[in-house]
């Protein structure tokens, strides 16, 4: 590639705050926009050479072949932007950014990569611009970042793949954002300094997450892979009368570890034999074995994002909740509303 910003570049990050950072007296400092829920990665287009940047370095063109056609399609012939690549999916007839839909793009089997860029198409939100043409605008302002970002990719379009994410300097509305834009799949706020340049593998910006909290039943565990102690806690919800594993917390000291086992181990259902894990592609059955207990002990955890009725990632523990039954927890305390669809919060960019 013969860009002015060439692939690899580490992508400017963000550092977790707990509000949106409030806008000074006079002129503002702040750009706020949403979190989009995808992977990041940066597009590098020179002509017919198209590159997807992961936020590792690694290319994931291969994975996503709609995104390389339209980039020559519906780019300027060099460009170099930044942003999240994410598959929209229906429902209940709003549509939404869909994580699952998204992690199942990454697969090894080329026709399943092309069924899969069909089924699961995806689309590209693009927030920060690198170089246009012949000139690098990574070391100017937001403001002028943003300007390349938007003439790159035009006015976009609900036939098109590539969109500008909308952005404000109101700190009000982009609370608003926070609270009505997560029914669209959005995970929080992003907040940047106007007069900020990009800076590579630094938490120059803020992030907002949602954060909840959530009742669950603790159904088993899993012995540390050191062999000592509790590793993790498996967590249930009920949903029509069954008990359906939602997921697991961990990060436990080592007495904790050790205290938690020994509180568990009494409960054993099975004391002989345990169960069988649930295989992934990034974990075997053997290492997903997990003991059940007796689904007795509510807990309160707390998350981030679930996803087709799984918490996301591992979730941290906060307390016990003796005062709960475990047949009061169900998944109707996690719903979040669908307020919003994805295609309104695509269309009202800036």
């Amino acid at each position: 590639m013969d860009l002015p910003v060439n692939p690899p570049v580490a992508p400017m990050l963000a550092k977790a705050v707990t509000a949106v950072p409030v806008q000074p007296a006079g002129e503002p400092e702040w750009s706020y926009e949403p979190k989009w829920d995808g992977f990041r990665a940066l597009i590098f287009r020179d002509s017919e050479e198209v590159f997807i940047g992961s936020r590792g370095g690694k290319d994931l063109a291969r994975y996503f072949p709609e995104i390389v056609a339209a980039a020559r399609e519906e780019l300027p012939t060099k460009v170099v932007l930044d942003g999240e690549i994410g598959v929209p999916s229906a429902i209940d007839g709003t549509q939404r950014l869909d994580w699952d839909s998204l992690a199942q793009r990454i697969h090894p089997a080329a026709s399943r990569v092309t069924m899969l860029a069909e089924t699961t198409p995806a689309i590209f939100i693009g927030f920060d611009a690198l170089a246009l043409g012949t000139v690098a605008v990574k070391d100017e302002p937001l403001r002028v970042r943003r300007e390349t970002l938007v003439e790159a990719i035009g006015p976009g379009g609900r036939d098109r793949r590539f969109h500008v994410s909308r952005v404000t300097t109101d700190a009000a509305l982009a609370e608003e954002w926070f609270a009505e834009f997560e029914g669209a799949g959005l995970d929080g706020v992003v907040a940047k300094r106007l007069a900020g340049r990009y800076i590579e593998n630094k938490r120059e910006m803020v992030k907002i997450k949602h954060k909840r909290t959530a009742d669950c039943v603790v159904i088993g565990y899993r012995v540390h892979k050191s062999g000592t102690g509790l590793g993790s806690m498996l967590l249930g919800l009920y949903y029509d009368g069954d008990l359906r594993m939602v997921g697991g917390a961990g990060a436990f000291t080592d007495a904790k570890r050790i205290e938690l086992q020994e509180m568990f181990e009494p409960m054993r259902l099975d004391p002989e034999r345990p169960a069988a894990g649930e295989p992934t592609r990034w974990r075997s059955e053997k290492s997903g074995e997990w003991i059940p207990i007796r689904p007795e002990l509510v807990a309160e955890v707390a998350y981030d994002q679930m996803e087709n009725g799984r918490f996301r990632h591992t979730v941290k523990f906060l307390r016990w909740r003796p005062d709960r039954e475990p047949e009061s927890c169900g998944y109707e305390q996690l719903e979040v509303p669908l307020t919003y669809d994805l295609r309104d919060v695509l269309e009202g960019q800036d």
